[in-house]
């Protein structure tokens, strides 16, 4: 090999720094103490972590091209056409020359092995090409006179390591990723300088630990997040020369018990120097202890506060993990000793603040297991109440195991991974499994259903679909609702609560629960990819809610608010029509539309909206696909969606929906006001009933016919179904972001933006009518104040004269009776 190719320091990888190592083992279950759940610090990177260096050899240069000989084509003296030709040192060429000089499509050997093939321009290597060393080592990609510069793939032949990215001036510089074994279990993907990793950047190291976050000078260096796979650790935080310092939060977790709802896992949040716990910060264990203060080399040292498992609380200063009034006493201790010494806050004597059930007796369920369904005692009488909950408790435990799995399925639901499988129920989830188990087709909608449930919550809380719940506030939920729905059927018997509660887990549970509908739910990965959409959902649900409620507490939308929404972001057109959105609606529950009634009045919450906007955009964007398909057919232009839905067809679908919602008067009143004005439901019902059953017999009549072909479709194999399964999941995702990205969300936005508009324009006209007033009564001040000066003036002038208005009235009064001389 050349001079040339010698390997220069700087081309190599700088190992990863190492982190601060272990000083206590980390815990593995629930049962340890405060003591065992501390851990000291961040695990250090083994030494399979270490980064290889790449081994990336240099380019050689061109230099002494003197031909000692050539042989091909010339023009005149100069060599021009293909040829080979052998310069002074060994080195050949061989490929086409033009005027003399090395240009186009050539090979070009040096004599120590190293070759090149590519695009020469005027001598120089520039264009695409590939370098190929003796060791095995070769580049491909573009080059910029003999140089890496571009993108293209590197592969040392030493290490095995590849990169495939951006370089600048042969060196590794842009964006970028290496794998340093041919396993692929070692691997850095981001952004590069110079050779070296800096900027933002995945790692993921031979054992699976993985780090992403910022690099500087090829160490962890500002925001990132390092995770341990085998040992169960995270940290996210603030790094410097990578180590832990900064602000940041390390998380020890640990394996949840099955059935367990709460999640175990010890974690530190505060600061950090040298990977160490030092300054200020909150450690809270998974056993439900919590410190808060001062830290000095991994131990609690200063003041700080120390909240116990039982409740009880420590203030005061602490010296090397110990109290300093109390230093025999060990907080790390087995167990936690009397408190009653020191000083503590505790429960009033008096137990004022405990429940009234839990000072009689404790809950058959466990004292982590406590219901709340204090409004529903409070309507059966006082002596009975006691029993009434008792047998409540016996009835729940007896389907405890059920119950345990149905709310570990339905909180996993959307959740693709999690290190130690702590997933809560969210309001979102319970709507899924109330509608699962048919609840709602009992007279009740699911948002009567929270307001029942929730009756001393907020209403922003009630509807929201991301609170949480813990089990005990699930099986409350249970309780409450079965209540509500059973108990006119089961009348008043000594056990009423036990009955209704026996009756919803005979009837609807247990033959219901866990087969999951809808198209949010039904598939994982379905889920996954509509939570991508949810928040601005959410969002959007909000601002329609607001717009079109009379009072804050009614923050719930309706089916006619929703049709009305779709109507004013102009989203109907010949296939999503409002009887189709019926239809949708109507899917779950047929008591908002069926062909003998409606009900648009009915409530909806955020999982009937945001499911129901998901069969909307298949709708929708099967119609789109086959519009685009014909334009391109017949070459048409193609528009943009959101400009032919702003242009024409809103007016077109609000001519073809008018007469079914809602009279002229109010279809003004919503123009103007952005929002569904409140409507009568008998006259608009009665109109849309009469308007839509064209449409649905249209509807009907297409949707039999795709019935019958798919009836005739020849019986297919278990590998084309699950290609056929992917396909139709594939095409759910495309249509999905396509109406989401491209139709809904710009038509919210069109939509916000013609509403500032309007606003801005009322604005300006009321500050412009407001100047013009202004101006008016000024121009009339002071023509009353000219008036009056005029006035002034004439007065002024007539005394300076010495006339008295009399006398001249006098003197003309004499002149006109004097007769007229001859």
């Amino acid at each position: 090999m050349a001079k040339g190719t010698k390997k220069k320091p700087s081309d190599r990888a700088t190992p990863d720094e190492e982190l601060t190592k272990l000083t206590a083992d980390c815990p593995t279950s629930s049962a340890v103490s405060e003591a065992s759940a501390v851990p000291a610090s961040a695990p250090s990177v083994a030494r399979d972590e270490l980064d290889e260096p790449p081994g990336i050899r240099k380019e050689p240069a061109l230099s002494h091209i003197i031909v000692h000989r050539y042989e091909g084509e010339r023009c005149g003296e100069l060599f021009h056409g293909e040829g080979v030709a052998v310069f002074q040192g060994g080195h050949v060429y061989k490929g086409s020359f033009a005027d003399g000089l090395m240009h186009g499509h050539g090979e070009y050997m040096w004599a120590d092995g190293v070759k090149y093939e590519g695009e020469f321009v005027s001598n120089a290597p520039v264009g695409h090409g590939i370098y190929t060393w003796l060791d095995g080592s070769a580049y491909e990609g573009e080059v910029w006179y003999g140089i890496r510069h571009g993108v293209g793939t590197y592969k040392c032949g030493k290490t095995s390591s590849v990169y495939k990215g951006q370089w600048h001036q042969g060196k590794r510089h842009g964006r970028g990723i290496i794998c340093y074994n041919q396993e692929v279990t070692s691997w850095y993907e981001g952004d590069w300088k110079n050779n070296l990793r800096e900027g933002w950047g995945v790692r993921c190291y031979p054992s699976g630990n993985i780090y992403q976050g910022q690099w500087r000078n090829d160490v962890r260096h500002g925001e990132g997040t390092m995770r341990w796979v085998q040992l169960g650790q995270q940290y996210s935080g603030q790094w410097v020369a990578g180590i832990q310092h900064g602000q940041g939060t390390h998380t020890w977790f640990l394996k949840r018990g099955p059935g367990s709802q709460y999640p175990l896992r010890n974690e530190y949040k505060g600061e950090l120097v040298q990977g160490l716990r030092h300054g200020h910060g909150t450690f809270s264990y998974a056993s439900g202890a919590v410190y808060s203060g001062g830290w000095k080399h991994n131990k609690k040292h200063g003041q700080g506060k120390f909240v116990f498992k039982n409740g009880r609380i420590f203030e005061g200063e602490f010296i090397e993990d110990r109290m300093a009034e109390f230093p025999a006493f060990s907080i790390d201790g087995a167990k936690t000793p009397d408190l009653s010494g020191i000083r503590t806050h505790s429960p009033p004597p008096d137990g004022s603040d405990v429940p009234r059930r839990a000072k009689k007796s404790a809950s058959v369920l466990g004292p982590d297991m406590v219901l709340n369904i204090e409004t529903l005692l409070k309507q059966i009488p006082e002596a009975q109440r006691d029993q009434e909950l008792r047998q409540v408790e016996f009835a729940i435990l007896r389907h405890i195991a059920l119950l345990r799995a149905i709310y570990s399925f339905y909180s996993s639901l959307g959740h693709d991974y999690s290190p130690d499988n702590t997933f809560l129920l969210t309001r979102l989830q319970f709507w899924r499994f109330l509608k699962d188990c048919g609840v709602h087709l009992h007279g009740i909608t699911l948002a009567q259903m929270d307001r029942l449930i929730d009756g001393d919550v907020f209403p922003e809380d009630v509807y929201s679909p991301f609170s949480t719940m813990l089990l005990r506030k699930c099986l409350s939920y249970i309780v409450i609702a079965a209540y509500h729905i059973y108990h006119k059927d089961i009348g008043t018997t000594s056990n009423v609560l036990v009955e209704c509660f026996s009756k919803l887990i005979r009837k609807n549970i247990i033959p219901n629960a866990k087969n999951v509908k809808g198209p949010l739910f039904t598939h994982p990965l379905q889920a996954v990819i509509g939570k991508n959409y949810i928040d601005r959902c959410w969002e959007i649900y909000q601002t329609f809610c607001k717009a079109s409620s009379a009072a804050l507490s009614d923050q719930a939308m309706t089916a006619r608010h929703f049709i009305w929404m779709l109507k004013n972001l102009g989203l109907f057109d010949s296939e999503l029509t409002t009887a189709r959105v019926l239809e949708i609606l109507s899917l779950e529950n047929p008591a908002i539309y069926s062909t003998t009634h409606s009900n648009l009045d009915l409530e909806i919450t955020f999982l009937e909206f945001f499911e129901a906007l998901l069969y909307c955009a298949e709708v929708k964007t099967m119609h789109e696909v086959r519009t685009e398909t014909v334009r391109s057919l017949t070459g048409e232009t193609k528009d943009s969606p959101l400009l032919s839905q702003q242009a024409a067809p809103q007016y077109e679908s609000a001519t073809e929906s008018t007469n079914l919602i809602s009279s002229p008067g109010s279809t003004s009143a919503a123009a103007s006001d952005g929002g569904p004005p409140p409507l009568d439901q008998g006259t608009d019902s009665e109109s849309m009933l009469a308007g839509v059953k064209t449409e649905s017999h249209t509807e009907a009549t297409s949707c039999t016919s795709i019935t019958d072909a798919k009836v005739t479709t020849q019986p297919c194999t278990d590998t084309e179904a699950a290609e056929d399964t992917e396909q139709k999941l594939e095409c759910w995702i495309q249509k999905t972001h396509h109406f989401f990205t491209e139709v809904f969300f710009p038509a919210f936005e069109q939509n916000l933006l013609l509403k500032e508009k309007v606003q801005e324009e009322r604005t300006r006209l009321s500050a412009q009518n407001r100047v013009a007033l202004e101006k008016a009564k000024e121009k009339a001040r002071l023509r009353e104040q000219e008036k009056a000066e005029e006035e002034r003036r004439r007065v002024e002038e007539e005394e300076e004269n010495g006339n008295d208005p009399g006398d001249d009235l006098n003197h003309s009064s004499l002149a006109f009776l004097t007769p007229v001389a001859s």
